[in-house]
């Protein structure tokens, strides 16, 4: 741990205290209204550095700090390891990756690197800059943003022990990112009308629009323009009296960061 440095002003005054007036350290103590240890670690130092009373001309605050506190100075102005922040954003459009998993590879290469919350604000101040896009702003109630989340999760079933893999279907508020998740067996028409009917339920309400991605369940025919609802998605929409807009091929920025 570096040693704590005590102002030099203060330190010049006890060398001489110590060189000229031949005080005791505990006099020099009560002299500066510093502790006996402060002034013996002081003392100490000077005499490691060769120094005598009176100090030459040209060793000014700077350089006296420099010449007690090597140590303490050489950590001081060390700068820290920068990571590359372009490839870790290149990283971050990797699935299943994240940037406390990219922060834990950055600081088993460099011990010494920025810790957590800073790591992450200068992430976020590097995307602010170059990774610029307009932002949405959603109105309260207006959009339910739906999909899997493309990840599955082993269930196993309590009677045959067997471990299935099955689908999180998850419907996002886009205002208050208010959520709703479950699992289904598949992303079949049935699980997907299904889902949608149980996430209606659990807000308790009905949103304007709903969104969701291209997946063959909600739409059969993907476009730009005129995308085209599979046919029984269509009737719960009108069923609902919700409107479907399908979010843009291709276009991950039309969805919330929740999905």
């Amino acid at each position: 741990m570096p040693a704590e440095k005590t102002p030099m002003r203060k330190i010049r005054e006890i060398l001489r205290l110590k060189w000229t007036s031949k005080l005791s350290n505990r006099e020099i103590a009560k002299s500066c209204s510093t502790a006996r240890s402060t002034v013996a670690a002081c003392i100490e130092r000077g005499s490691n550095a060769g120094l005598s009373w009176p100090l030459p001309d040209h060793l000014d605050d700077t350089a006296l700090e420099h010449l007690l506190y090597p140590s303490v100075i050489a950590s001081e102005v060390a700068v820290r390891a920068m990571p590359d922040w372009s490839l870790l954003q290149k990283e971050m459009r990797k699935k299943n990756v994240t940037l406390a998993l990219l922060w834990d590879e950055y600081k088993a290469n460099q011990p010494s690197g920025y810790q957590y919350s800073q790591f992450c604000k200068l992430y976020s101040d590097f995307t602010d800059h170059v990774d610029c896009c307009m932002r949405q702003c959603h109105l309260a109630g207006e959009k339910l943003f739906v999909d899997y989340c493309g990840q599955t999760v082993p269930l196993t079933d309590p009677q045959t022990g067997i471990i299935m893999q099955v689908q999180v279907f998850v419907a996002v508020m886009g205002a208050s990112s208010y959520t709703y998740a479950e699992a289904t067996f598949s992303q079949s028409l049935p699980d997907w009308l299904g889902s949608h009917v149980r996430a209606f339920r659990f807000l308790g309400g009905l949103p304007k629009i709903v969104v969701p991605d291209n997946l063959r369940s909600a739409v059969s025919k993907p476009c730009r323009y005129e995308p085209k609802l599979n046919p029984s998605y269509a009737e719960l929409a009108d069923h609902y009296n919700v409107a479907v807009i399908p979010a843009r091929v291709r276009k991950p920025r039309d969805y919330p960061e929740d999905l």
